[in-house]
């Protein structure tokens, strides 16, 4: 344990090591204090260990890790919901999919990107983390074209380059995570450390599978998912309007009291609207036509 004489230059050090986000500065000066007499070896071997720790508690989440975290988070919501056994179908939304997340912010995650219709008629669209994406059949019909289509698929990807359902999670559960993770009786793979990081990891999929299901993202994180969704549809030649037209259905919807799905975690539709339009105008983005992809968005639905 580092003697009580030793706490103040401790601490000074762990402050700088969180400033800097460098835990190595925190051993640098733990080996110079330890050379110039203010640090006994034990004192200066505990302050680094106790840098590698407080570095590991605070590190993002790492890409591998999203990718695990979002497989479980979809596991649970297909517990819920089952997949529309549509192949066709399915690959045309891949096809648009994979073509909005290449123009995203956040072209390539870890497992990639999967697109994916959910069988019921409640209208949601749900983004787990690492790029699994669901769209529920009463989310696609509400759908006109494929710009519309095109539009709820860019905001859900955005949702994913933004990284907002790892956000989710309680930041004092994650912590809790990555200092198990680090710890040597998890690395044996056994024990109560072990149980505990299961337990950890189930926390971390429900806060996730809650935010999508319950309690929603915020309304800066939709906000910044829109602002997103129109750039990526500019990029790709998309009827930017797409995304307001959209969601001026659901808005005329959510007026009239439902109260399901996507309106649920989704409150505020007409301010969404009223933004995504000020954009566009403040941009001079024109109205685009498109009619071999009208027919191509046809032609799947069948």
């Amino acid at each position: 344990m580092i003697r009580a004489n030793t706490l103040r230059l401790a601490i000074y050090l762990l402050f700088l090591s969180l400033l800097y986000g460098c835990a190595e500065f925190v051993k640098v000066g733990a080996t110079i204090g330890q050379q110039t007499g203010h640090l006994s070896r034990e004192d200066s071997e505990a302050l680094s260990r106790l840098a590698q720790q407080t570095a590991q508690a605070v590190r993002p989440m790492t890409e591998q890790e999203e990718f695990y975290l979002g497989r479980a988070v979809a596991a649970t919501i297909l517990g819920k919901y089952r997949l529309l056994s549509n192949e066709r179908l399915t690959r045309y939304v891949n096809e648009v999919g994979q073509a909005i997340a290449l123009a995203s912010a956040r072209p390539f995650t870890y497992g990639g990107y999967h697109f994916a219709i959910l069988d019921t008629e409640e209208a949601n669209a749900l983004a787990c983390p690492g790029g699994i994406v669901f769209l529920t059949r009463g989310m696609l019909i509400k759908a006109q074209n494929e710009e519309e289509l095109a539009a709820i698929l860019a905001h859900e990807v955005s949702h994913v380059s933004q990284k907002d359902g790892v956000a989710s999670i309680q930041k004092s559960r994650w912590a809790q995570v990555v200092t198990t993770l680090g710890s040597e009786a998890a690395r044996k793979y056994g024990g109560a450390e072990m149980a505990k990081l299961v337990s950890l990891f189930e926390g971390s999929v429900n806060d996730v599978v809650s935010t999508l299901l319950v309690r929603g993202y915020s309304r800066e994180q939709e906000r910044a998912a829109d602002f997103s969704a129109l750039k990526i549809l500019r990029r790709l030649g998309y009827n930017s309007y797409a995304l307001p037209d959209y969601l001026e259905k659901l808005a005329s919807e959510e007026a009239k009291g439902a109260a399901r799905g996507i309106f649920t975690t989704h409150p505020g539709m007409k301010d969404r609207v009223n933004k995504a339009r000020l954009v566009i105008a403040e941009n001079q983005w024109p109205r685009v036509n498109h009619l071999r992809r009208d027919q191509r968005f046809q032609d799947s639905l069948g």
